[in-house]
């Protein structure tokens, strides 16, 4: 039996009983079943759901293997848990595949709720990116390079931001075109959420976490009155605490309490820079933002639509927006396109995450970050992590408690 520490939703340490061993006679491997005539063979599609209802579980099965998941799922590894996470389709292929990366927390649109953990969770990047670049191996494109905002009133919420007169702004960025007011340029960072993303999958497979993918989870297992596990339509994996990060599908998990999670659209594309360094700062101004990467492109987005679970592209949307592009950085009018997507953001009511315990012990939810998920990124893995062992988090989450929706 192996001991983890308490959580907020039962008194005893939870107790997680890792394996029972026992041999099958036909194969020399651990299949927690007496030896018989009827044991399954490694072909039979009964083998994985019989593997794992009886061998093996785990201390936390993660819902959803998005950037948040993904993060969260390191974050407890490092504290010893055994951690399982399940995602629908491709790890990293949702929203996180789908968002631009900026790292806006000067922005004086975030919830003021919402303001200390966006603060903090961007001063926390560059140790996050450090760490996962160096396990992984693999670069995340981490960008210090500011954002330039053309459409501002000169309310960041940072206390750095500087004003920009029309000489300041052709020496920083000489591909704009003249602005129509006052610029400013605000301390922000960007990432390639993909590469993020890729990162963080590798580092987890690194540390050992177990990702079961291709398959949606369906329900939460809840016996005598606490989560369980969860289950697939093609099986169920036993786990001491269940933590749901599935985004936009959060509220579509059958045996929980509700969660109000909405998708809300994101349509966006990417171009060729026309030459080297041809943008250096994210962008941020009428009808559209600009975001670099190192490697040439430069992403223009984006949409912000109530559609349902609709991924569709539409031409001149994608069109709207390649002009508005134009309108910010001329040559960009002629700028090859690369690709065309839609992302969906996981929404909530208040428009602030669900970060929590929820009233079914042994179940979480990290989800409805919205706008915001690549940023709020590591001090969501930060939080949850601490919530999830039984410790005090570090800052006051109660007004993101799944509690005011009742669940």
């Amino acid at each position: 039996m192996r001991y983890t520490n308490p959580h907020p939703n039962e008194e005893p340490a939870f107790r997680v009983q890792r394996k029972q061993v026992l041999r099958c006679a036909q194969h020399d491997n651990a299949l927690g079943l007496r030896a018989s005539a009827g044991c399954p063979l490694r072909t039979d599609p009964k083998f994985s759901a019989i593997y794992n209802a009886v061998v093996k579980t785990w201390d936390v099965a993660i819902v959803g293997g998005g950037i948040i998941g993904l993060s969260l799922a390191l974050g407890l590894r490092k504290h010893g848990a055994a951690v399982l996470v399940v995602e629908r389709r491709k790890p990293g292929g949702e929203a996180s595949h789908a968002a631009a990366g900026m790292l806006a927390h000067c922005d004086p649109h975030t919830p003021e709720k919402l303001r200390s953990l966006a603060m903090a969770s961007a001063q926390l990047y560059p140790e996050f990116v450090h760490e996962l670049e160096d396990e992984s191996g693999q670069q995340v494109d981490l960008r210090r390079e500011g954002s330039i905002i053309l459409d501002g009133n000169g309310q960041s919420l940072c206390r750095d931001a500087q004003p920009l007169n029309q000489q300041q702004l052709a020496k920083l960025e000489p591909c704009l075109a003249d602005a129509a007011g006052e610029a400013e340029f605000w301390p922000e960072a960007s990432v390639d959420p993909r590469a993020l993303s890729a990162a963080a999958l590798k580092a987890a497979k690194h540390r050992g976490i177990e990702i079961a993918s291709g398959a949606a989870v369906t329900a939460v297992q809840v016996t005598q009155g606490r989560a369980t596990g969860v289950k697939t339509a093609r099986t169920h994996f036993p786990a001491a605490v269940v933590v749901n990060c599935a985004g936009a599908w959060a509220g579509q998990i059958a045996g929980t309490p509700p969660l109000p999670t909405r998708p809300v659209k994101g349509q966006m594309l990417s171009v060729i820079a026309p030459r080297r360094n041809f943008l250096r700062h994210v962008v941020r101004g009428p009808g559209a933002y600009l975001v670099p990467r190192s490697d040439g492109r430069i992403l223009i987005g984006a949409t912000v639509e109530e559609a349902g679970f609709d991924k569709r592209t539409d031409p001149s949307i994608i069109q709207s927006l390649h002009q508005a592009a134009a309108n910010l950085a001329p040559e960009l009018g002629q700028a090859r396109m690369l690709e065309a997507w839609a992302g969906l953001r996981p929404g909530t009511p208040d428009n602030l995450p669900i970060l929590g315990a929820t009233c079914l012990p042994g179940y979480f939810v990290a989800a409805g970050h919205f706008r915001d998920g690549i940023l709020l990124t590591p001090i969501t893995a930060l939080l949850m992590t601490q919530v999830v062992r039984g410790a005090k988090p570090e800052f006051d989450i109660s007004a993101f408690s799944p509690a005011r929706f009742g669940s």
